[in-house]
C-alpha cells in the first residue's frame, strides 16, 4: 500500500466508557483507573500518542475521586491538545430525560472541562440510541461547532458528514460514524504484519462514503485502553494521529460554510436503517422512569424556581447536587434500565436523592412562605408562569368555609375526614407517657391534656403547644387506669383557587364564612351511576370497564383505556412477542365503585379482573421451540399454562374546569415476560402522531424505518403528552406508545428477564451479555397516572395543569395572624417555560416558542439580556414597564436574564 493512501487516514484513540452497565459503577470505575493510569503513563512516554475520552468529563472526575495528583497530568496532556475532554458531563440517553437536563449535562461538562484546559469542540454523541430533534440547536448555542453520530442516521445519508437540521431552522455540520461507528477503526492494528492490508480495506471502504479528503479512523472500543507502541505502527503506516477535535476542527467552524453542500437531514434521528437503537430501553424498567420524570419536574419546576423567587439565599450548592445525580442518572446504560439490577438499584437511589434535594430546598422556600399564614391556613403556590385557577387537594382543621385574604368564600368540597379517637383504652398512664417523644404523639402533637374520672385525655394536633410540660403531668397521674388520644377535626378537600403565576396566595377557615362570591366560577363536576361530568368533559364508563369520553361539541372517543396483556420473551433492549402470542383483552368481571360526586371533583374506580398468563413465553400452555433455547426459566406450580388472577384498578377522575379526565391505574404484577398496555380508539383515522419531547412537538409516521437487522417497530418515546387521531394522553414521565391500526397504545409495564438475549426474534444479534435481570420483571404493585383528552388546540397548556399540581402548604405562623397579601412571579404568554433559576444577581428565564410568535415576560424587572445556554450573557433587551417582548421563530430556544 502506497504512503499516499496512508496519510489519507487519521487515526484517533479513544475508549468508550460505558460508567454503569453489565457490572455496577464502582466496578467499572476499578477498572477505569487502572486505563487512564495507563493512558497518562503510555502519552507521557510516547510524546506523539493523542487521545479521545469519549466526549464525557464523568470519565475525569471519576477518576480524579481516586487519584485527585493526577489532576495536572491531565491539564498538562489538555493544553497541549493531545488528550480531549469533554463535552458532556456523561453520555446520556437524549430521550429518557428532560430537555433541561440535558442543557445542564451539557453546561456542567464545559465547565469542568473548561478547568483543565478546555472541551472538545464537538457534541461527540457516539452511542445514544437516536437523537433528539433539538440537539443541533442545543449545541449551537452552547457554542459548540461540530456534531458527531453514529446511531438513529437515515438511509437517505450516503456521506459521511451531513448538515443536521433542528426544527428552527438552525443546522449543524454533524459527522457520522459509517462502517463501525465509533469503532471503524478498531481491529487497524491488531495484526502488525497486516497493517497495510487492513488500511487498504479500510480506505476502500471508506471511500464509499467520503470520496476525498482525510479519513477517519476511530481507534477503540468499549472499556478499550491504548495500544503500546501504536504511534510507531500509525507511522510505519504513513498515516496520522490525532484526536476528535484534531479532525474535525479542520472543517470551517462557520456554521452556514460548514454544512454548505452537505445533504440535508431535519428533526430527530431514530432510524434502523444504520445501526440498532434499542427502542425497548424506552419502556423496561418503569419505575426509573417514573422517578426520573418525578425528580426532574421537582428540581426545576420547584425548587429551583421557588427558591429564584421567593428564597432567600440561594441554595446553589444543594440544587447543583441535585442536577449532578439528575444527569449522573441520564446516561445512556443507566435511565436506559438495560443495565444488571445492581445498577439499576444505584440509578433509582441516585435519583431519589436528587428529588429529596430539590424536597428540601422546595419546603425550605414554602416553609418561610407559609411562617407569614397563620396556623390553621394554608397556602398555595403556584409553579407555573400563567395565572391558574385549578382544584388543588389538601388537609385542614375543622369544619368551617374557607376564605382568602380578600375574605371571598373558597370554593370548596370536604373529600374525606380523619378519625378523632386515637386511642381509648384501659392502660397504665406511665406506659402512655412513653409515645410522648417531645410534643409528638401518634403522629402529631400534643395541644393539650386533662385528668378526670381516671381517665387521662391528650388531645393533639398538627401545631404543638410551646406550653405543654410532661413534669406537670406526671404529677396529676394518681387514680388514672385509662387513656384516650383525641385527635382535632381534620378533613381532607378540594378547593377552587385562583393563583398568580409563579406565585401564592393563603386561605384560611372562616367563621364568618366569608361573602358568596357569586358561587361556583366554573361548571361543577358531578358523579351519577357510571358518569361523570364537568360541562367540558363527559366520561361514562361502559360495561367492560371501558370508557366513553363526550365533548359538547360531539366529539366522541369510545372504549377508551382497554387494558391488552401480551407475552415478551425479549430482553431490557427489545421487546419481542412468543412465536405464538395470546393476548388478553377481555375481564373477567367488572365493578364500579363511586368515589366521589362533586362539585369539584368526582371520580369513580373501576376494577377489572384479568387472567393473565404467568409465564409470557407460554402463552398457550406449550413450549414455543427456539422461545426459552438459551435459558429456561424456572416454572412455579401450574407449569406454562399458570394464570396469574390479575385485578386492574383504575381511579378515573373530572376535576372541575379541566378539559381532561384523570387516570390512575394500579395492578400488582405477579407474572413474568410481559407487556401491559393501555389502548384508547381513534376517532379519527390516524396518518401521524405528535408527540412532545425535549424543546420541541415532534411528528412521527405510523412505521419506522429498518435495514440494520433490528425489527423496526413503530414505538416511539413522549415525553409530556402524545396525540394522534383526534386524542392526546397527558404523562407524568418518558412513555413508550405507538399508533396500532387505529388505537393509540400506551405501554404501562414491560417485564423482562435478561439484559440482553443471545436469541432475540427482533434482534438478530446481542445487544449485550445473556445476564439475568429478575429485577426487570418488575414484580409488585404497580401504579401509572396518566390523563386522556380529545386533542385540539390546548394540549400543551393542559399538560402544564396536569403535570404540574398546585402547592399546597400548612400555615405556621401566630393563630392571630392575618392572611398575607398574594405573592405574583413573572408571567410568561407565547412561549413554554422550562426553567428559572438564580444567576448571580440575575434572574435567568429559559423558553421555548411553538410557533412563530412574540413571548412576553411580564414581572418586577427593568434589565433583560439574551445568554447563551452556558450563561453567557448576549445582547441587552429592551423592557418597558416591567414588559419583555421578544420575538421569537417557531420552535426557537431562547434563554434571558432579568433582575
Amino acid at each position: 500500500m502506497s504512503s499516499e493512501i496512508a496519510a489519507e487516514i487519521v487515526v484517533v484513540p479513544h475508549t468508550h466508557w460505558d460508567r454503569e452497565w453489565y457490572e455496577p459503577f464502582q466496578r467499572f470505575r476499578l477498572r477505569l483507573v487502572a486505563l487512564l493510569d495507563e493512558v497518562l503513563d503510555r502519552m507521557e512516554r510516547e510524546p506523539d500518542y493523542h487521545f479521545t475520552l469519549d466526549g464525557q468529563l464523568a470519565c475525569v472526575d471519576d477518576y480524579l475521586e481516586v487519584r485527585p495528583e493526577n489532576r495536572d497530568r491531565i491539564a498538562a496532556l489538555v493544553e497541549a491538545g493531545r488528550l480531549a475532554i469533554g463535552p458532556w458531563q456523561i453520555l446520556l440517553d437524549e430521550f429518557l430525560c428532560s430537555g433541561e437536563t440535558i442543557v445542564r449535562n451539557l453546561e456542567l461538562g464545559m465547565a469542568r472541562a473548561d478547568k483543565l484546559g478546555g472541551a472538545l469542540p464537538v457534541g461527540y454523541l457516539p452511542d445514544m440510541f437516536g437523537h433528539i430533534a433539538q440537539m443541533p440547536q442545543i449545541l449551537r448555542l452552547a457554542g459548540l461547532e461540530h456534531a458527531c453520530v453514529y446511531r438513529g442516521v437515515p438511509s437517505s445519508v450516503t456521506t459521511s458528514a451531513f448538515a443536521w437540521v433542528a426544527p428552527d431552522g438552525t443546522a449543524i455540520r454533524t459527522q457520522y460514524l459509517p462502517e463501525g461507528g465509533y469503532g471503524n477503526g478498531a481491529h487497524l492494528f491488531e495484526a502488525p504484519d497486516r497493517l497495510a492490508g487492513r488500511a487498504a480495506g479500510f480506505v476502500a471502504r471508506m471511500r464509499r462514503w467520503q470520496p476525498e479528503g482525510p479519513l477517519l479512523a476511530m481507534y477503540g472500543t468499549d472499556h478499550s485502553a491504548p495500544v503500546a507502541g501504536l504511534p510507531g505502527m500509525v507511522a510505519e503506516l504513513g498515516a496520522r494521529m490525532d484526536t476528535l477535535a484534531g479532525y474535525i476542527g479542520r472543517f470551517s467552524a462557520d456554521f452556514s460554510a460548514g454544512t454548505a453542500g452537505l445533504p440535508r437531514v431535519a428533526g430527530e434521528l431514530r432510524s434502523h436503517a444504520r445501526a440498532n437503537i434499542l427502542p425497548g430501553v424506552i419502556s423496561v424498567r418503569a419505575h426509573v422512569k417514573q422517578l426520573m420524570g418525578r425528580a426532574e419536574r421537582m428540581v426545576e419546576r420547584y425548587a429551583e424556581p421557588l427558591a429564584a423567587l421567593w428564597g432567600e439565599e440561594w441554595p446553589g450548592r444543594f440544587l447543583d447536587m441535585a442536577w449532578w445525580r439528575l444527569v449522573d442518572a441520564s446516561g445512556h446504560d443507566s435511565v436506559t434500565g438495560c443495565g444488571v439490577d445492581e445498577t439499576a438499584q444505584q440509578v433509582a437511589a441516585r435519583i431519589a436523592e436528587a428529588e429529596h434535594l430539590g424536597q428540601a430546598v422546595r419546603d425550605m422556600v414554602t416553609a418561610r412562605l407559609a411562617a407569614a399564614v397563620p396556623s390553621g391556613g394554608v397556602l398555595v403556590v403556584n409553579p407555573t408562569p400563567a395565572v391558574r385557577r385549578s382544584v388543588v387537594l389538601f388537609e385542614v382543621a375543622g369544619s368551617e368555609p374557607l376564605a382568602d385574604a380578600l375574605g371571598r368564600r373558597v370554593p370548596l368540597q370536604p373529600l374525606e375526614y380523619a378519625p378523632t379517637l386515637l386511642l381509648d383504652e384501659e392502660m397504665d398512664p406511665a406506659v402512655a407517657l412513653t409515645f410522648v417523644h417531645g410534643t409528638e404523639l401518634y403522629g402529631r402533637h400534643v395541644t393539650g391534656w386533662s385528668v378526670g374520672d381516671g381517665v387521662l385525655t391528650f388531645t393533639v394536633g398538627r401545631e404543638p403547644d410551646p406550653a405543654f410540660d410532661v413534669a406537670e403531668l406526671r404529677d396529676r397521674l394518681e387514680g388514672v387506669s385509662r387513656v384516650r388520644i383525641v385527635a382535632e377535626p381534620r378533613r381532607t378537600v378540594a378547593a377552587l383557587v385562583e393563583v398568580p403565576p409563579l406565585g401564592h396566595i393563603a386561605v384560611k377557615p372562616d367563621g364568618e364564612g366569608g361573602a358568596e362570591g357569586g358561587g361556583l366560577p366554573v361548571t361543577p363536576s358531578r358523579a351519577e351511576d357510571r358518569v361523570l361530568d364537568n360541562g367540558l368533559l363527559r366520561v361514562e364508563v361502559a360495561g367492560d370497564g371501558t370508557l366513553t369520553l363526550a365533548t359538547p361539541d360531539g366529539v366522541t372517543i369510545t372504549g377508551a383505556g382497554r387494558i391488552v396483556d401480551g407475552g415478551d420473551v425479549g430482553d431490557t433492549y427489545n421487546h419481542a412477542p412468543p412465536a405464538r402470542d395470546r393476548l388478553v383483552e377481555e375481564p373477567e368481571a367488572v365493578e364500579v365503585e363511586l368515589v366521589c360526586s362533586g362539585p369539584l371533583v368526582a371520580a369513580l374506580d373501576v376494577r377489572r379482573t384479568y387472567r393473565w398468563p404467568a409465564y409470557g413465553g407460554y402463552r398457550t400452555g406449550e413450549l414455543v421451540e427456539g422461545i426459552w433455547a438459551d435459558a429456561p426459566p424456572e416454572l412455579g406450580p401450574g407449569g406454562p399454562g399458570a394464570v396469574e388472577e390479575t385485578v386492574v384498578t383504575t381511579r378515573v377522575e373530572l376535576r372541575a374546569g379541566e378539559p381532561f379526565v384523570r387516570l390512575r391505574v394500579e395492578f400488582d404484577n405477579r407474572c413474568v415476560d410481559h407487556r401491559v398496555r393501555l389502548h384508547v380508539p381513534l376517532p379519527e383515522r390516524a396518518t401521524a402522531s405528535l408527540a412532545e419531547g425535549q424543546f420541541a412537538v415532534v411528528e412521527r409516521g405510523l412505521t419506522a424505518e429498518g435495514g440494520c437487522g433490528e425489527t423496526p417497530l413503530p414505538t416511539f418515546p413522549a415525553s409530556s403528552w402524545v396525540a394522534a387521531g383526534g386524542v392526546a394522553a397527558l404523562l407524568e414521565h418518558v412513555t413508550e406508545y405507538e399508533v396500532t391500526g387505529n388505537e393509540l397504545a400506551l405501554t404501562l409495564l414491560r417485564s423482562v428477564g435478561y439484559l440482553s438475549r443471545n436469541r432475540n426474534g427482533l434482534r438478530p444479534e446481542p445487544a449485550g451479555p445473556q445476564l439475568p435481570t429478575p429485577a426487570a420483571q418488575s414484580r409488585g404493585v404497580r401504579s401509572v397516572s396518566l390523563a386522556l383528552m380529545p386533542a385540539g388546540a390546548g394540549v400543551q397548556e393542559a399538560a402544564e395543569v396536569f403535570r404540574h399540581d398546585l402547592l399546597a402548604v400548612p400555615g405556621s405562623g401566630p393563630r392571630d395572624l392575618p392572611l398575607p397579601r398574594p405573592g405574583t412571579g413573572p408571567q410568561v404568554r407565547g412561549a413554554v417555560m422550562t426553567s428559572l433559576r438564580r444567576r448571580e444577581d440575575w434572574l435567568e428565564l429559559r423558553v421555548v416558542a411553538h410557533a412563530d410568535t412574540e413571548a412576553v415576560v411580564e414581572g418586577a424587572f427593568g434589565q433583560a439580556r439574551r445568554a447563551d445556554l452556558r450563561g453567557r450573557p448576549g445582547e441587552a433587551l429592551e423592557v418597558s414597564g416591567g414588559v419583555l417582548r421578544l420575538p421569537m421563530r417557531a420552535w426557537e430556544i431562547a434563554t434571558v436574564q432579568l433582575r
